[in-house]
């Protein structure tokens, strides 16, 4: 369970102990819940929205007193609607300097995160001047939650180094990546054979949405670049 924990949590996903006398308290699960009790690392076990914090939570659903069946599956059920949803890490132009600075905050704003939060459900992080830091250092900050996405937005326009760091990073960890541009820019040797969605300024935001709508579909079930197949199936 501890080896699990470890797991699910390196891949950015949520862990819910439960404190359920199935084994001792020092072992599983319940060691588990007793590390989320300290408010410190509750947030590490996963993140929620709303009016309740994660450490409320599990608190709630500290089920060792003698509880009704229905009310801990309710208070799971609620839980889990609760959790916060899984990261699409954006790998983009930001400084604001930048002569194609617009045209990439226009098409973040307009066409990806219409899609990635409004349609697919998951929440776009994009650490810029007015993200609120959970880390002292900003490239700590960056890699942390670019290691522990769900998926990568990639957009390689205006050719910045720090860019093609994290593009780099993502691909090497074997994480579902979608690499966008704008229209006209050529891609560097290493990844021209990589398919990527070559965003246009003009046209309607329902059609620009709808093409990169179509191109997260046709690459969402790509293979990685890295095999990530077990050593014995």
């Amino acid at each position: 369970m501890l080896f699990l924990g470890n797991l699910y949590h390196d891949a950015g996903k949520p862990v819910v102990p439960l404190n359920l006398k199935l084994c001792e308290q020092s072992t599983g699960a319940r060691k588990l819940f007793d590390f989320g009790l300290v408010s410190n690392n509750t947030r590490r076990l996963f993140t929620t929205e709303g009016l309740m914090d994660p450490h409320s939570w599990l608190n709630r659903i500290n089920f060792a007193k003698r509880i009704g069946v229905n009310d801990c599956v309710n208070s799971l059920i609620e839980l889990l609607e609760a959790l916060e949803a899984p990261k699409v890490f954006a790998v983009r132009l930001l400084n604001p300097a930048h002569p194609e600075f617009k045209e990439v905050d226009e098409f973040f704003d307009m066409v990806v995160k219409p899609v990635v939060e409004g349609e697919m459900g998951f929440k776009l992080t994009v650490i810029d001047q007015k993200h609120q830091r959970d880390a002292a250092r900003v490239d700590q900050e960056i890699f942390e939650k670019l290691h522990r996405s769900s998926v990568v937005i990639a957009d390689i326009t205006g050719e910045r180094p720090n860019c093609y760091v994290e593009l780099g990073y993502a691909l090497g960890r074997a994480l579902p990546t979608i690499l966008t541009v704008k229209d006209g820019v050529v891609h560097p040797f290493d990844i021209t054979t990589y398919s990527a969605h070559h965003w246009k300024t003009d046209g309607t935001p329902d059609e620009r949405r709808r093409v990169f709508r179509e191109h997260w579909n046709a690459s969402k079930s790509r293979p990685s670049l890295v095999s990530s197949e077990p050593l014995i199936p």
